[in-house]
């Protein structure tokens, strides 16, 4: 999965790109799911399963979960 980080906030790529971030296991398991998608909007990552949201990671406040999903319940463990 590609998508552009030139918008996207500076504390939600460290959290999402470095190995040891909150988020990294996300990217990881994002990368290995082919109905996943993503996009950057407003300095947040919306992610996207099969068309629907089910996550909004930002940098600075919490994920929002949309719809219950496999990936969203990693954040919770």
């Amino acid at each position: 999965m590609v998508i552009d980080t030139r918008n996207m906030c500076s504390h939600l790529q460290k959290k999402l790109f470095e190995e040891d971030g909150l988020y990294h296991p996300l990217w990881i398991a994002m990368q290995d799911d082919a109905e996943l998608t993503a996009v950057v909007r407003s300095r947040q990552l919306h992610i996207y399963r099969n068309g629907k949201k089910v996550l909004v990671l930002a940098g600075k406040s919490a994920p929002k979960i949309i719809r219950e999903d496999k990936l969203c319940e990693m954040l919770l463990q």
